[in-house]
């Protein structure tokens, strides 16, 4: 069970983009993970008529390091580290480091 899932509010803690909020896109394999709108690059691309795609310069978001953003907590309004808490019946959950349960 990861501490950042696909689709968590997320904000980021370091580099260009600091203090920017999005959602997760994608969770990778190696420790990056691909936030919405954040930590954007431009990339150039050619017209392909075949399939109706027109040519120019893009946004195309970019992965970052998962050490780099903190899951985002509604309730303090401030990103907060994620641990594991097992419940009485056995299960499971994310919990912010306050108490607070992550999925509600």
């Amino acid at each position: 069970m990861n501490k950042i899932r696909k689709g968590d509010e997320v904000i980021v803690r370091t580099g260009k983009d600091k203090g920017r909020h999005g959602t997760v896109l994608q969770v990778f394999d190696d420790g990056r993970v691909l936030v919405e709108g954040v930590n954007l690059a431009k990339k150039h691309t050619k017209p392909n008529p075949n399939i109706g795609e027109q040519g120019g310069i893009l946004d195309k978001a970019m992965p970052l390091d998962i050490s780099n953003i903190l899951v985002f907590n509604p309730k303090t309004k401030k990103g907060e580290r994620v641990g594991f808490r097992v419940g009485d019946d056995g299960s499971k959950v994310r919990v912010f480091r306050n108490g607070d349960v992550v999925d509600i």
